[in-house]
Parts: structure tokens; C-alpha cells; sequence
């Protein structure tokens, strides 16, 4: 029996979200839809097993276990948030309390929440993607988190809730990002459906987008094994026997949703033909043309957004400072149940009123070690910040210095740039008086001597010197252009 129904009503505004082209295939075996089965779920799961030139796998962590749906609503909350910040694509996200409560769906926010979405940083930055293949004549594999770095902020202890978090996401995600590998999806749509709808959605936009031209819609339907659906889309989930249980206690819910908003004009459920099991084909509906022709025949490049730097200054450049005077102070990185409070994160915000980020880490350097000069070990930033005066002034110090080395560097450069051009000019006043008739030469040369013989007696030594200056003298008065005077010579040394 195949499930059908259109709707009629106006569709709604699509807001973009970018999803790296490669994140489309890992999210579907990252996490699992069904929370009890992701808890007990470690080990590694492969993507396209098989190929030998290219292959992408998923290692869970066995602390953490298998992200489960919590996971992915967060995962996709910080690809929404990069999303809108445009292009270049953003590496570390920034999230506010209030950002907090509706990334996870909460009223309100508590312990229990905090501790909810915790795990579920862990769960992700802790999962690894392990990705091989073929460059050249060489076999390359990369190992990585979807976050990088998780950086997050209590109030004062470990049992207080997340008052605000930093997510760095991968080097290779923003690369690929910033390359426009990416499939663009309608989050005012995925707001309205489940996390299995999501996947669904995600996964089937991706494939009807490859087969559609922009013409006949009704041509196009996408077909796929049921337990392949399981295990590829929706992270492991228990595939059942019974098409009845399938539809009626597992997915068809989240389908027939799909299909009320438009997305899927029909889907059904039907016996395999090569072996058992079930196969389900999937038709796109008028919510899937209006958002293909929305972000395919009429995008324009993504708006850079310029609330970025604001925030990075605010939440994300305070976090990273707190952190790094946590691994300054320890020696090692902080670990997954590492925090900073919100006096450690308002300390950074005062230091970065008056030193770059790119200054941090050299004062971190100059403060401990004055401190390590009278045995006192900073235990807070606060513990550092009154080495700041000291450094600011070795920072000028520095400064004066610089300048007048390079002042230095600068005169020695314009005097040796003189002699060279000295050296220069006689060699090219010699070839151009060879080059002069003989009458000439003789002409010059009888005018050198007279001058010389006018001056007065010379010493003989000196007679032969001093008669070659003037030749070259009286050369270059009476041919002017022949030789490239100083501005002129040094404008070619340096092209």
C-alpha cells in the first residue's frame, strides 16, 4: 500500500543551512536514532565498505558511547549557527545561555539539562572520523573529530550549569566548506520534523536534488533497502521483520509527516526481490521543487554576516583565553571534564581589552615566568594580570628597539646602496668615454691635465689617479644621458 497526500498550503520561507557534503554521509552512521541502542553502542563502523580507493569510517568512543538523538539536535543547532555567519565558513561557534536553552529545546535550564548537553559535546568531540584515500600515487589517511575543541564556561564549579560553550569545528570540514562542498538544506523546514525526520530529509534532498533536472518532478522516485536505512541513515537503529511494526511503531510517523508538509508527495514499503527484507521508494513532493529552486536556480552567494567578529570578541576569544592559561598553567591540554568559570572567562575579556589574541600566549610566557622569579605559581588568570603593566612595558621596549635596529639596518643599507652606486657609475663613465672618438678622448684627456697642471704641483703617485677622476668628470658633464643617475640605477636594483 503506498501513502499519499498533497497539501495546498503557502510554502513557508526556506532559511538555508549548509551541510559539508561528507558530514551528509557521516551524520547517518554518528548517530543513532534510537537512545537506548546508542548508549550501549562502541566499536567503529565503516561507510562504503569495500572500496579500496576511498573510505570514511566512524570510531565511538567506548566512555562515551554512540551520539544519540540529543547529539544531533546539538550537532545541527552549531551548523545552523555557522551557517548564518556565511562565507569564509567560521570555525569555532559560539553559544550563549539563552542560545543554550533553545539549541536543546528546554523551557528551562538546570543541572540536568547542562549535564545532558555535556555528554552530548563528548559524545561528538570524542567520535572520530577516519577517512583514507588515494592522493597521487599514495594512500593518505585522516583521522579527526567533527569538533575539534569543546570549550565550555560554568559559573564558579564543576556542578554548576553550562553558562555558555565554544565549538571548534575541524580544519578539513571548513576547508571543504569554504570549496562550496555542500549540500544546502531548509532548516524552517527540519525545525518542524522529529531527529528521524531530519535524517530522512537530509539524506533524501541530497539524492532527489542529483536526479532532478528542474523539470518533471513526477519522473523522479529514489529507492532503498530498508536495512540499509537503518544502518546508513539512522545510525544502527533495530531493523524489524514485520512491515506492520515498520510502519505502524517505527518510521511511518516520521514519514507521514514528510509527506503532510510537502516534502514527499509519497513513500512506500515494499518485499525486496533479491533477498528478504523490505525496500522503501520515496517520491519528492512540492516542499522539495520550491526549496531546490530556492537554493539552486536562484541562490546568490552566501551574505557574510559581520555579527561575527562581535561574538568571537565577546564568548568565543574569552574561552580560548581561559583555556590556554589552563594549559600554560597545567602543561598538558585539558582533558573532557575540563571548564573555565565566568570569573576565569570576564578576567579574559579584561585582558583582551588591552592585548590581542595573537599577544596572549607570548604574556602567558612572560608572566610565569616573572612569577617563577619570585617562587609564586598563578593559579587564576587573575593570578597574571598584574604582570600586565610589566609587559606592556617590555612590549614597548621591544617596539623602541625594533625601530631602532631597523633604522640602523636602514642607514647601513642606504650607504652601502651609495658605494654600490659609485662602483656602478665609474665602471659605466669608463666604457662610455672608451666608446668616444679618439679626438674626443684626446680632447677630454688634455683639458684633465691642464686642470690638474693649473692646481699646482702634485705628487706623482697621485697623477695618473687624479687624471682619470676628471676624465670621468668631464665625460659625464658633456654626456649627461649616458648614465643612469642614483634614483634611476637604485629603481632597477629593486624591480
Amino acid at each position: 500500500m503506498e501513502t499519499t497526500r498533497r497539501t495546498d498550503k503557502q510554502l513557508q520561507q526556506a532559511e538555508p543551512v549548509y551541510l559539508e557534503s561528507t558530514l551528509l554521509r557521516v551524520f547517518g552512521v554518528l548517530f543513532c536514532h534510537d537512545p537506548k541502542r546508542a548508549r550501549s553502542r562502541t566499536g567503529k563502523v565503516e561507510i562504503s565498505r569495500g572500496v579500496v580507493e576511498k573510505g570514511i569510517a566512524v570510531r565511538f568512543d567506548p566512555e562515551y558511547a554512540q551520539p544519540g538523538p540529543f547529539a544531533h539536535k546539538v550537532a545541527m543547532a552549531v551548523i545552523r549557527k555557522q551557517s548564518k555567519f556565511g562565507r569564509p565558513a567560521q570555525k569555532a561557534i559560539s553559544f550563549s545561555q539563552r542560545e543554550l536553552v533553545r539549541m536543546t529545546g528546554r523551557k528551562t535550564w538546570g543541572g540536568r539539562h547542562s549535564e545532558e548537553l555535556a555528554l552530548a559535546l563528548k559524545q561528538i568531540r570524542y567520535s572520530h572520523v577516519i577517512a583514507h584515500f588515494k592522493k597521487d600515487d599514495r594512500f593518505v589517511e585522516h583521522d579527526f573529530s567533527i569538533f575539534n575543541e569543546v570549550l565550555i564556561e560554568r559559573r564558579a564549579s564543576h556542578t554548576d550549569p553550562i553558562v555558555a560553550c565554544t565549538i571548534v569545528l575541524a580544519d578539513p570540514i571548513i576547508q571543504s566548506l569554504n570549496d562550496k562542498h555542500f549540500t544546502c538544506l531548509n532548516h524552517t523546514l527540519m525545525q518542524e520534523l522529529s531527529t528521524i525526520g531530519s535524517a530522512f530529509y537530509m539524506r533524501l534532498f541530497y539524492h532527489f536534488a542529483t536526479h532532478y533536472d528542474g523539470h518533471r518532478l513526477d519522473r523522479i522516485a529514489f529507492k532503498k533497502r530498508y536495512d540499509g536505512i537503518c544502518a546508513e541513515w539512522l545510525g544502527g537503529i533495530t531493523v524489524l521483520k514485520h512491515r506492520s511494526k515498520i510502519l505502524g511503531e517505527q518510521l511511518g510517523i516520521h514519514l507521514d509527516q514528510l509527506v503532510s508538509l510537502g516534502f514527499l508527495r509519497s513513500y512506500a514499503l515494499t518485499p525486496a526481490e533479491s533477498r528478504d527484507g523490505f525496500v522503501l521508494t520515496f517520491r519528492p513532493g512540492d516542499r522539495f521543487k520550491a526549496d531546490y529552486h530556492t537554493f539552486y536556480t536562484r541562490r546568490s552567494p552566501g551574505e557574510v554576516r559581520f555579527t561575527f567578529d562581535d561574538e568571537s570578541r565577546e564568548t568565543g576569544d574569552p574561552h580560548r583565553v581561559a583555556y590556554l592559561f589552563m594549559e600554560k598553567h597545567t602543561g598538558r591540554k585539558p582533558d573532557a571534564a575540563a571548564y573555565v568559570s565566568s570569573k576565569e572567562v570576564d578576567t579574559a575579556k579584561e585582558l583582551l581589552a588591552q592585548l590581542s589574541m595573537v599577544q596572549i600566549p607570548d604574556f602567558f610566557d612572560y608572566a610565569l615566568a616573572e612569577a617563577g622569579k619570585t617562587r609564586f605559581a598563578p593559579q587564576t588568570l587573575g593570578g597574571v594580570r598584574q604582570y600586565l603593566q610589566g609587559y606592556q612595558e617590555t612590549l614597548e621596549r621591544r617596539r623602541s628597539g625594533k625601530a631602532a635596529a631597523e633604522a640602523r639596518r636602514a642607514e647601513e643599507r642606504q650607504t652601502q646602496l651609495r658605494l654600490d652606486y659609485d662602483q656602478y657609475r665609474r665602471g659605466e663613465v669608463q666604457r662610455l668615454f672608451d666608446r668616444l672618438p679618439a679626438d674626443e678622448q684626446a680632447s677630454i684627456e688634455a683639458l684633465a691635465r691642464a686642470k690638474l697642471s693649473a692646481e699646482g704641483p702634485i705628487a706623482a703617485y697621485m697623477t695618473q689617479t687624479l687624471i682619470r677622476v676628471e676624465k670621468l668628470r668631464l665625460t659625464i658633464e658633456r654626456h649627461p644621458g649616458g648614465v643612469a643617475d642614483f634614483n634611476q640605477w637604485s629603481a632597477s636594483q629593486a624591480a
